[in-house]
């Protein structure tokens, strides 16, 4: 069975930064298992994948536009320490969840002074080239109850709790 519109795609991956300093691996852990064509790999590497069979392996850079988008200095802000109610000692690295008026976005404190707080809006990887090596492991039909939920069941997939 070839990877297509929402078929039931099992992966093992790791993503390499230009560098090739890992950044993300399934080695050593449960493959990732994915709905394709759902929107929940990045769009460059649901693309390299179409067509695909278990047993095959795909070696796939993929620029920020088809990743996690270009860097956007505009999601770059300085906020005053006191917005961070109940945290104690606010440190560079440190991820929030703030509201926004595209819903609910993670930032990450990159810098502290005095009593301003720079925080990045960015993805971690927004601007970076994504290097991936993908092994497919099983590609199948999906459940009735997995189509309609949007996402997989069972190991390597979503569990209801």
């Amino acid at each position: 069975m070839q990877i297509a519109q929402d078929t039931v795609v099992v992966i093992h991956y790791t993503l390499k930064d230009d560098a090739g300093a890992t950044v993300d691996t399934s080695d050593g852990g449960d493959p990732l298992a994915y709905i394709h064509g759902n929107g929940n790999l990045v769009p460059g590497l649901e693309n390299a994948l179409e067509g695909k069979r278990a047993g095959d392996k795909v070696s796939v850079k993929i620029l920020p536009a088809e990743g996690y988008g270009d860097y956007d200095k505009g999601l770059v802000q300085r906020v005053p320490r006191r917005s961070f109610k109940g945290v104690a000692d606010v440190r560079p690295g440190m991820q929030f969840q703030v509201q926004s008026e595209q819903g609910p976005r993670s930032v990450t404190v990159t810098s502290v002074a005095g009593d301003m707080v720079t925080v990045d809006g960015n993805h971690p990887l927004a601007g970076k080239n994504l290097n991936f090596d993908v092994e497919v492991v099983e590609v199948r039909a999906p459940s009735e109850e997995e189509l309609a939920h949007g996402h997989v069941h069972g190991p390597g997939g979503h569990h209801h709790h």
